[in-house]
């Protein structure tokens, strides 16, 4: 069976609270041989590492302040996601493997604008730290998005630009920074979707890595049910048909990216 991974999974979230068990035995049973559990708050920050706890060496959590949770109590959140993060040395909690899921959001509003802006650089100065990569969430805000990035660009040990769904040139934007990978998601098996034509353009197979963002993003033909790890499986097939490669390509290319962005 061939063996990959889920980079992006909320799989400690209350949707998953009654079959959790089930939800990852079904993964296994597809091939996913491991899945990152990214944090959008402080509260998520420690269901993210109770669920990585109970799932050791399988499950691995992420830990940051989501854009679309930054409020006036940003600074608050940060300092306590902060003291989580110090702590990765401590042996009785999951170590993170990155500061996630932060980034930038204005596709709903904009009234926290400059609290985001602050929020985002402040951990992204984090990464350069503690040299952690990133896992960035970005709606709407792509060009202040790469601005900040800009500024850290040489010190950036790497990430993850979680659901990309972007048009060429934006890929070529992104990509131009070592070290980062594009997630791609349940997106890419939609019937308008332009990635499978984007991506082979584009993006080279060894700077994508494989998401689901479930509970949400379900693929097709599961659009519109509760997304889940085992469903990552329909991307990776997508993809291979994409760029003409293998389904076993797809699998083992991308699970060697997320060794290097990862646990490099």
């Amino acid at each position: 069976m061939i063996q990959y991974i889920d980079t992006h999974c909320h799989l400690d979230g209350e949707e998953f609270a009654e079959d959790r068990e089930e939800v990852v035995a079904r993964a296994k049973a597809a091939g996913v041989s491991a899945i990152f559990l990214p944090a959008i708050d402080v509260k998520s920050c420690q269901t993210v590492l109770d669920t990585c706890a109970q799932y050791p060496g399988y499950c691995h959590p992420m830990l940051g302040l989501h854009p679309e949770e930054v409020r006036a109590d940003w600074q608050v959140q940060l300092t306590e996601i902060k003291a989580l993060l110090s702590g990765i040395c401590n042996p009785r909690l999951p170590r993170p493997i990155a500061i996630g899921e932060v980034g930038l959001d204005f596709y709903w509003s904009r009234e926290f604008e400059q609290e985001q802006l602050l929020a985002f650089e402040e951990q992204v100065r984090w990464s350069v730290e503690t040299r952690l990569p990133l896992m960035i969430h970005c709606r709407k805000a792509q060009n202040e998005m790469v601005s900040i990035l800009k500024k850290y660009a040489h010190d950036l040990p790497g990430g993850v630009f979680h659901c990309f769904t972007g048009n060429e040139q934006e890929a070529r934007e992104l990509l131009q920074f070592d070290g980062f990978v594009l997630g791609i998601g349940g997106v890419s098996t939609f019937k308008k979707s332009h990635l499978p034509e984007v991506l082979p353009a584009t993006v080279p197979l060894d700077r994508i890595v494989l998401e689901t963002d479930a509970p949400y993003m379900a693929p097709v033909p599961y659009r519109g049910q509760r997304n889940e790890p085992a469903f990552v499986l329909q991307v990776l097939c997508r993809l291979a048909e994409a760029y003409g490669v293998s389904e076993e390509e797809v699998a083992c290319t991308t699970t060697d990216t997320v060794k290097r962005v990862f646990f490099c």
